[in-house]
């Protein structure tokens, strides 16, 4: 029975150094949503620059795009913001954002500030679209078909490796 007790501990490190070995090289980025191949889940949330201007979900049809949540607190937003401007600049790609869990004011000054790349934003002040897309936080970008259908999700800043990504699975669909 003694040595049970000596033995336990080396025991639980060696099942917790298994547990944590298995997450080693893991991609964390990529993380499977409910909603792939599902339609952006049904809102009626008031434009950013107009309180009086409702968007829904058909605001988001008509062709490929990308959704983007963003806010002023998120310094990682601020850090992909000047790779979502030249996409959609420079490319022609269209972004759609979710002003996510943020000052309507703040938000219209960062905008200002940093330029804006989108083509809509949605002001989603207290989180409910978010909620319902299964944000874990900001940034998260999704792809979008024409018929407004979620084809991907990533998870974190937009950089030009992720955006290579996102345009080749972007011009699958624009073939399709």
């Amino acid at each position: 029975m003694r040595r049970l007790i000596v033995l336990l501990p080396l025991f639980l490190c060696i099942a917790l150094g298994l547990f944590l070995w298995n997450g080693i090289g893991k991609d964390t980025q990529s993380i499977p949503s409910p909603l792939l191949d599902k339609p952006v889940p049904e809102f009626s949330l008031t434009s950013l620059y107009n309180e009086q201007r409702f968007l829904t979900q058909e605001d988001l049809k008509g062709r490929p795009a990308l959704l983007n949540v963003w806010a002023t607190w998120c310094p990682t937003c601020k850090q992909e913001h000047a790779q979502l401007n030249r996409i959609a600049q420079d490319e022609g790609v269209v972004i759609y954002g979710i002003n996510y869990k943020d000052d309507r004011a703040k938000a219209k000054i960062w905008l200002e500030k940093y330029l804006d790349p989108y083509a809509l934003n949605i002001f989603d002040p207290e989180g409910k679209l978010g909620l319902d897309l299964g944000v874990y936080g900001a940034p998260e970008t999704y792809l979008l078909d024409a018929q407004g259908v979620i084809r991907y999700k990533h998870i974190g800043a937009v950089d030009e490796r992720v955006w290579a990504q996102l345009k080749e699975k972007m011009q699958q669909l624009e073939v399709n």
